[in-house]
């Protein structure tokens, strides 16, 4: 029978109401207080503090004296963080006693940083990865303890990247936390990988803009890696906005040059557009008006005088 270990959880949305599901149906994991997000102040996670009689905190610095104190009174073995947003000060990491562990959507070294699974869909990624780690005063640069890639392929999107990574941080951080309560970690340190790894930075507005003068697998890329829950690409037409969720590859679409970003045919499911080196066909997007043949995609928004 395992001893009974006690965590404060620090977390946000989807990845962390996954996550609390599967530790609270434990018996021998107790989690003595929740801390959501001071901007966002997660509802589900709120309901879920009054459902199992959790105490739910919020505060603008996790850092701050008077908080740390008050985390004193909790009493916990371990502090688990899960898509929260504030950075660990030693202090505050170093407070209970087996320290605080983070899962981060990323294959580390590689894929530190911010909106990870964007990411490795625009750098034609095969996998990404989903790792649990210490928390040092880095951005992701702790102690490994747990570690699990997952298979990319054509058929994958942002969308169904994130439905993968919501289920796979919820098993990876369980285990992780089995594994700090039987005592069997064996940490890897990232420097024994690689020396340097690999920062992401974290996407804005604007980032969705769409530039034709890529190739046909750099467009697909793109385009799948901002698709819905994400804010789609998006390219304008006479100045008029295109919002674009999906392009399709050709099959035997022949390399040669052209007008990248001008539409050039019908197709089955959309219309074919040029890029740099060969065409893909748009077959999910959101215009005002109607595409036709000849037209030119864009990347400026132009006023009609």
């Amino acid at each position: 029978m395992n001893h009974k270990i006690k965590i404060g959880y620090f977390a946000d949305g989807p990845w962390a109401h996954r996550a609390f599901e599967k530790l609270i149906a434990d018996q021998t994991i107790e989690i003595c207080f929740i801390c959501v997000r001071y901007d966002t102040k997660d509802l589900v996670l709120q309901e879920f503090g009054q459902k199992y009689h959790i105490d739910v905190l919020s505060v603008p610095n996790v850092n701050a004296p008077e908080f740390i104190e008050k985390l004193k009174e909790y009493g916990a073995d371990l502090f688990v963080s899960m898509s929260f947003n504030q950075i660990f000060r030693q202090t505050f990491i170093n407070l209970p006693l087996l320290k605080t562990i983070n899962c981060h959507a990323g294959k580390l070294p590689y894929y530190r940083g911010r909106n990870i699974l964007n990411w490795v869909l625009i750098n034609d990624e095969k996998e990404f990865g989903i790792t649990v780690h210490y928390v040092d005063e880095g951005i992701d640069t702790g102690d490994i303890i747990l570690q699990n890639t997952y298979e990319i392929t054509d058929e994958d999107s942002y969308a169904t990247l994130l439905e993968r990574a919501y289920d796979g941080c919820a098993e990876l951080l369980y285990d992780a936390v089995k594994r700090m309560q039987n005592g069997t970690v064996q940490a890897v340190r990232q420097e024994t990988i690689d020396k340097i790894g690999l920062y992401c930075g974290m996407r804005m507005e604007g980032d969705e803009l769409l530039h034709w003068n890529q190739t046909s697998r750099e467009i697909f890329n793109f385009v799948r890696a901002l698709c819905v829950p994400g804010p789609q690409a998006l390219s304008f037409i006479k100045g008029k906005p295109v919002k674009i969720n999906q392009v399709k590859l050709v099959e035997g679409a022949h390399t040669y040059k052209g007008i990248p970003g001008q539409v050039i045919g019908k197709g089955k499911q959309g219309f074919y557009v040029k890029t740099s080196d060969s065409m893909i066909e748009l077959t999910e997007y959101r215009y005002e008006d109607r595409i036709k043949i000849g037209d030119r995609f864009g990347c400026e928004r132009r006023t009609e005088s």
